[in-house]
């Protein structure tokens, strides 16, 4: 099985597609539901496939310190230790390494850093970051790089973009090619068009197997956000998949999908399935509010998950109420869900050729909204 990606139809910019791994089909674009430590927090793998994930991400950083790649590799890869036997991305460290760690040190070698769990000190370099990913067993392993802070002046992208670059060559040299296995490139340059596009061209002539948008969701607001991909993403190859790392909310995803995106990935459903909120047809919703307590509808009527078809809002409000683990769990599968309808819904629309219909009528029913009863 060659890793490779299909492009089915396009419907303006947005691109509907099938990317092809050693680990089974995904269709795009799609959601990649984020297993930061090796599980998708509140959620067992069956869950997760119940969703329509077809997809998953793991974290390098996370998995370096506990409980380390090379014992993931003894107890039989990543895709075994989680039940996961699908495509699972593995992202570099490189991001972990610059919020959460301490007393980092950035150097042309790589970055020196401490553990934010119990101080340890490490260095990751580019190589080290490949070779972890391999004794994961990632479907798809990402280049190490640098991720632009924001804002940053001209010069400040540049020189972070090139020492990115640079780490991309080397990341390449160090993947080791199998079959079905893919590596993907990150494009830098923070809002800079003319870096955008030396990072693109520097990256194309590596012949990734994808590539990714990187430094993006870091503050800069979703208007710059989509001016950025209304020009970067036309800069990368279109044969091959486009990822955009960290985003976002259910409006960023369609947004960049209308821009050529495939595949995104965030913490955001999530998270906010732990703290009490639910992304639905009608808005969102923060299930500790008090007129919720009362109220025996589903969540989101137009979702068929199992939060949604066998408990009440009254009872989600309950369960935060009382900070049972269950409340977590129904509202996590619930996001999870609204997020894969979300993106298997934008595909049919784009191979029916109606994706600009299909964004409106879903905001429209976003700003709808719904009265307190009905």
């Amino acid at each position: 099985m060659n890793f490779s990606y299909d492009l089915l139809a396009t419907d303006g910019a947005a691109r509907a597609g099938t990317l092809h791994t050693a680990h089974g089909d995904v269709p795009t674009p799609t959601f990649m539901a984020v297993g930061t430590a090796g599980t998708v927090k509140a959620m067992t793998a069956d869950a997760v496939r119940a969703t329509g994930a077809k997809i998953v991400l793991g974290n390098t950083y996370h998995l370096m310190l506990r409980p380390g790649p090379e014992r993931v590799a003894r107890l039989g890869g990543l895709h075994k230790m989680m039940d996961w036997p699908g495509p699972i991305l593995t992202d570099s460290g490189g991001f972990q390494v610059m919020s959460l760690a301490k007393l980092r040190k950035l150097e042309e070698s790589g970055v020196t850093f401490r553990s934010h769990i119990d101080g340890t000190a490490y260095h990751l370099t580019p190589e080290r970051s490949t070779e972890i990913q391999h004794l994961l067993d990632a479907t798809i392993t990402m280049q190490l790089d640098e991720c632009t802070k924001f804002p940053a002046t001209h010069h400040e992208a540049a020189e972070s973009m090139r020492l990115s670059a640079r780490w991309a060559k080397r990341s390449r040299d160090a993947f080791f090619r199998r079959e079905g296995y893919g590596q993907f490139g990150i494009v830098q340059g923070s809002v800079y068009e003319d870096l955008r596009r030396e990072s693109a061209d520097a990256l194309a002539a590596l012949e990734f197997e994808g590539y990714a948008i990187g430094g993006l969701a870091v503050g800069e607001g979703q208007a710059m956000m989509f001016e950025v991909l209304d020009y970067t993403a036309p800069m990368l190859p279109a044969h091959k998949p486009r990822y955009l790392m960290g985003v976002g909310t259910p409006d960023d995803l369609l947004g960049a999908v209308a821009r050529g995106v495939d595949m995104f990935d965030c913490v955001m459903p999530t998270r906010a399935g732990r703290t009490a909120r639910g992304f639905t047809s009608r808005g969102i919703f923060n299930l500790r509010n008090a007129r919720f307590q009362d109220d025996t509808r589903p969540l989101d009527p137009d979702c068929g998950c199992l939060c949604c078809t066998r408990h009440t809002r009254a009872y989600l409000h309950h369960l935060f109420r009382c900070e049972e683990m269950l409340g977590p769990m129904l509202l996590t599968t619930h996001n999870l869900t609204y997020y894969q309808s979300l993106m298997q819904s934008g595909r049919d629309a784009i191979l029916a050729g109606g994706y600009a219909d299909y964004c409106a009528a879903v905001r429209e029913g976003w700003a709808r909204g719904e009265p307190s009863h009905e």
